[in-house]
């Protein structure tokens, strides 16, 4: 979705244009506390490691930074088109807070955060901020043209425009058509720029193609251990559960023939347990297919196959899908059991009663939206759920954003590119 919404005539429609001044401001309401906060306990969690303070802290406060990265990279994608692909390095699981700490500022990606939040709340702000100031300033000139100037005895400056009377007020009222005209076809482009401006420095460089490359190629290691893991699972819920089943259901088989003449009532009881075994070795296999690959996904796609998972949830779930045709097999795949994952870890930790499912394609990207009103505090850490998650969806170059206050909601955005 891009900030410009035009009409059958090429012309940026009043919608687009008010859309746009909401968002901008929105966005510097929230950008300039938001980046001021992290910016000043980035500096002070840093300073205090030589004390050992910072070895506690700074692992938890740049993880903070990251997500909040990730959710302008979010935002950037869905209101302006613009994508900021990440690439952190994969944090150690299970590691000290040294190992931690000193892992995420060995990371160039770190500090290109930590380079951005200076000039997101300064910059940043300003060119957010325009869109909603271009197109509200032009209503103080007409106020002032319809008496508002009477208020000020003394004069008043509108620009550049000095208001001493109902003259000088019709060109205050004049120059505001003339801001309202420019905004008409500047708002919209003006918070692009915003999301340019934070795509120049968050976004990689050629000096960092090669980190990219690096990054790519661990996913790519990740996701072949992935399948080799996943492979011997397979292998041994086959040997122990329905491969088991069916031996004795062979042996079974071979001891009811032998009793079929001598004695037919215990060849009947054999033979109603070995029905039972069969059933069960078939459930077992069907469950085990279903792990693998859900039949709904490959029958009826990726919006069946969600609202299937969403009915045998126990909690109340919603699913709004709007997926135009089929994606790719593996897209469908990695947004399954990404999605599966979330929920999985929503109904056990978040103490939910409501949950939301928003599938959709937009920008050749597929974005699952899963939210919850739960208690919060969800967090991208090593060994949990959502770092699996994470790393799955990097060997797609997919983005996993979380946002969890504490006491909730929790919003878990899966993005993955798709053509």
């Amino acid at each position: 979705m891009t900030t410009e919404t035009k009409n059958g005539s090429g012309r940026t429609t009043g919608r687009g244009i008010g859309l746009a001044a909401v968002r901008g401001l929105a966005l510097a309401l929230v950008s300039l506390p938001g980046a001021v906060l992290c910016f000043c306990l980035s500096l002070v969690s840093i300073a205090l490691i030589p004390i050992g303070v910072g070895l506690v802290t700074t692992p938890y406060v740049l993880t903070g930074v990251r997500a909040f990265a990730d959710w302008r990279r979010v935002l950037a994608a869905e209101w302006g088109g613009v994508r900021i692909p990440p690439a952190y390095r994969p944090l150690p699981e299970r590691a000290d807070p040294w190992t931690r700490t000193v892992a995420l500022l060995r990371d160039p990606a770190t500090w290109r955060d930590l380079r951005w939040l200076p000039v997101d709340m300064t910059a940043g702000f300003v060119t957010a901020l325009l869109p909603a100031v271009l197109l509200l300033y032009p209503l103080e000139g007409f106020a002032l043209a319809l008496g508002l100037w009477r208020v000020f005895p003394d004069g008043y400056w509108y620009g550049f425009v000095p208001v001493t009377g109902q003259a000088s007020a019709f060109g205050a009222a004049a120059l505001g058509l003339v801001l309202l005209f420019l905004a008409h076809f500047l708002t919209p482009r003006l918070l692009g720029v915003h999301f340019r401006l934070t795509r120049a420095v968050l976004g990689g460089n050629q000096r960092e193609l090669a980190e990219r490359v690096r990054v790519l190629t661990e996913t790519r290691r990740d996701a072949v251990d992935a399948s080799a893991a996943e492979l011997r699972r397979i292998e041994r819920d086959l040997h122990d559960g329905a491969q088991a089943r069916l031996v004795a259901v062979g042996m079974d088989l071979g001891t009811i023939e032998a009793l079929l003449d001598k004695d037919p009532a215990q060849a009947k009881e054999l033979i109603a347990r070995t029905r039972r075994s069969s059933v069960e070795a078939l459930s077992e296999l069907r469950e085990l297919v279903r792990g693998i690959h859900p039949p709904v996904l490959a029958e009826r796609g990726l919006g069946d196959a969600v609202r299937a998972l969403a009915l045998r949830l126990p909690v109340a779930t919603e699913v709004s899908v709007d997926l135009p045709g089929r994606a790719e097999a593996p897209v469908e795949s990695a947004a399954y059991f990404a999605v599966s994952e979330v929920l999985t870890n929503a109904v056990k930790h978040s103490g939910a009663d409501r949950i939301w499912i928003d599938l959709h394609r937009a920008d050749g990207m597929l974005r699952a939206t899963v939210t919850d009103n739960g208690k919060g505090g969800a967090v991208i850490g090593a060994g949990s759920g959502l770092a699996g998650v994470e790393r799955r969806l990097g060997t797609f170059d997919g983005v996993l954003a979380v946002s969890s206050p504490a006491g909730g909601p929790t919003m878990v955005t899966v993005e993955i590119p798709c053509a």
